[in-house]
């Protein structure tokens, strides 16, 4: 009998320890990982400014047709 219960509290402490794992990575890494994937639609599908030098890092962006919200993306060139 207390090797059956010894069994059942290494299950728990596994499924525990699993849900703490998806917690994590489900509040803390998703939202990173899902602005990341905005952020780079949003700058393919932007309007973006010309560089004014050679050296430009970031350009002032805006979504066609809506020239109120603007935001940065990275200079490709």
């Amino acid at each position: 009998m207390k090797e059956a219960t010894g069994e059942l509290n290494m299950s728990v402490a596994v499924i525990v320890a699993i849900g703490a794992m998806a917690a994590f990575f489900y509040f803390t890494i998703w939202p990173l990982i899902r602005g990341n994937i905005n952020s780079t639609t949003n700058c393919s599908k932007a309007v973006c400014d010309k560089c004014p030098t050679n050296n430009c890092k970031e350009v002032n962006c805006h979504m066609p047709g809506n020239k109120n919200q603007s935001f940065k993306c990275v200079w490709k060139g």
